[in-house]
Formats: C-alpha cells, structure tokens, sequence
C-alpha cells in the first residue's frame, strides 16, 4: 500500500459480518438496488473491511436512517472496485479512502464521474511497528538499522530462518517486501491473512510478551490494548514511493478523504449535504471502532451509544 491502497482488494476482517441495515453484500458478485435510485430516500454506502471503515458508516448509517429518514445499504466493497462501483452509481459515497491518485485522476479530474466529498478529520499513517514492551528493552530496534540484530529474536516457524515482519491480507497493496528488499533486511513478509488475523495474532504474542515487528496503521483502536512503538524507516519524500520496486522510505501521513458518486453529489439532497459534512476526529472514530472490535456491539449499536453522548457534534453535521 502505497497509503492503505490496494489495486486488487483491501479485504480484512471477519468483523464486516457484523454489518446490519439493509444488508452487506459483496460488490464482486452483485450491486445495491438502492445506490442512485433517483427520487427515492435511499443511499448506499461502500464500507471497507477494517474496523475505522464500519465505524465511520455505522455512525453515518444511523444518523441518515434515525436523523433524515433514509434507508441505508450498506455494501462490502475493496478499495480499487470501489472507485469502479462509485464512479458507475453502484454505490454512492466512500467514506474513507487512503489516497489512489490513479482512480482519482480517472474519475475525478478527468471523467468527472466522481466528486471529493471533503475531509474525514482524521489522518492515516502505516509503519512498522514493536510492542513497547521490547522497545523499551532494546530501545535501538526502533530504528530500522538495527533490525537486523534482533531478526533471530523476531524469527518463526512461518518466516523460514529469517526475521518475521507480519503483514495482514496478502491482497492488501503494500510497500513491505520492497522495503525488506531495498533497505537489505533478513526478514521475511507474512501474512496473517486478515486484520482480525493479525490483530489476533499480536494480541497471543503481548499476553506472552514475546517480540514481534508488525505493519500497522493509525488510527486503529488496537495501540489501546496492545501499546506499540513505531520502528523509524527512511524519512519520507514526495515521489520516494511512485515506483513500487524501489520504494525504500517510510509510509507517508495522509488526511483520509471522502468521495461521492458525482450525480449523488448534486441530486443526493440532504443525505449527500450530510456526508459532506461528515467530519470527526480520531478519538471519535477510535472510541466507535473500539465498541466493535473489543466490546463486540454491533456497527448499529456502537453508532448509537456514540451519537446518545456526542450530540453537539453530530448536529453539525445536519445543519443547511
């Protein structure tokens, strides 16, 4: 991921079962009913599979459905099809994306099929990261010229002899086996196979206090549970990453964006006005995605919990 991107999928975690509404469906097999139904009160929202993703649109969902009487469909979409999904009005809005110039070149500046829809409020960051716990023991491992030093302590059964850097889904985008490749590392890339994989996985190794080097990103409701120290790679430069083989610097530091079918954008009425709008902060969205994940609430029932004790700023967001 040259941000959280991904030109195949960014699937994730066994969590997005717990998508209520009207329904979660795979854009892969079908498309909502709902998405651009002209005249009628009905958005669809493209929800991704990690944990923030379900929070912003169970909030989102809530408010449109109990707030401005809409109905709401809600489908499981990865990053890149996404943009596919919204530019054809299979769904109308992405409530957070983490940078892909090409589709937003395609679909926004040249074919014009897709409008910006303003900032989330929160800023997203991937690095690699140790539990604080080993930081604090060898304080030097947090610069990647040292990692070398500790691949035997970082080594498992999975990473063949050599350091383990565990990554989540192999069909997330990601700069990691450039990175272990061009900054010469004796680690190997693994992967757990979801976040709610990886997420797990961390949290079996912090109960046995055991080392471990991770890809991870922020905001995410984890570094609560399982506090963790960010390993300094190469700063990052505008371009350092434009090509993919050569990458050998830090993830950059992105504002998350949100996007709107173009025609939703203009006819979606008060629904579209309000996802406009829609801005919070990272420890909204945290506290949100940390009732899914770890209380094990529902989108639907995070949402409203969230919305009963965080009025003044949700009712911004309704203004005209």
């Amino acid at each position: 991921m040259r941000l959280r991107t991904t030109s195949a999928a960014l699937a994730g975690t066994s969590a997005l079962l717990l998508l209520t509404g009207c329904g979660a469906a795979d854009m892969t097999k079908q498309a909502s009913p709902f998405a651009n139904a002209q005249g009628a009160k009905t958005v669809t929202l493209s929800v991704q599979s990690w944990v923030g993703a379900q929070a912003n649109v169970g909030v989102a969902q809530y408010l449109l459905e109990h707030e401005l009487g809409y109905r709401v469909d809600t489908v499981q979409v990865d990053e890149v099809p996404a943009w596919d999904a919204l530019s054809q009005g299979r769904v109308d809005a992405i409530l957070e994306d983490w940078g892909h110039p090409d589709q937003e070149k395609r679909y926004v500046t040249d074919k014009k099929l897709i409008a910006p829809g303003g900032d989330l409020g929160v800023t997203g960051h991937i690095g690699w990261y140790v539990p604080t716990y080993f930081a604090k023991q060898h304080p030097d491992v947090t610069n990647w010229k040292n990692l070398n030093k500790y691949a035997d302590q970082l080594r498992t059964p999975e990473s063949g002899g050599k350091g383990q850097l565990l990554d989540g889904s192999p069909s997330y985008v990601t700069n990691d086996k450039a990175l272990v490749n061009n900054l010469k590392l004796n680690y190997q890339v693994v992967f757990a196979g979801s976040e709610a994989a990886q997420i797990t996985q961390m949290k079996q190794f912090a109960k046995e206090k055991k080392p471990f080097l991770t890809y991870w990103y922020s905001p995410q409701w984890l570094f609560e549970k399982v506090p963790m120290t960010e390993v300094k790679l190469p700063a990052y430069k505008e371009g350092c990453d434009t090509d993919a083989a050569k990458v050998a610097c830090a993830y950059p530091h992105t504002p998350l964006q949100k996007y709107l079918n173009a025609d939703f954008a203009k006819t979606g009425g008060k629904a579209a006005a309000f996802l406009k709008k829609f801005k919070w902060t990272t420890e909204d969205q945290n506290e949100v995605s940390l009732m899914i994940a770890n209380d094990k609430l529902t989108p639907q029932e995070a949402a409203k919990k969230w919305v009963d004790q965080h009025r003044s700023t949700w009712r911004a967001w309704l203004s005209s």
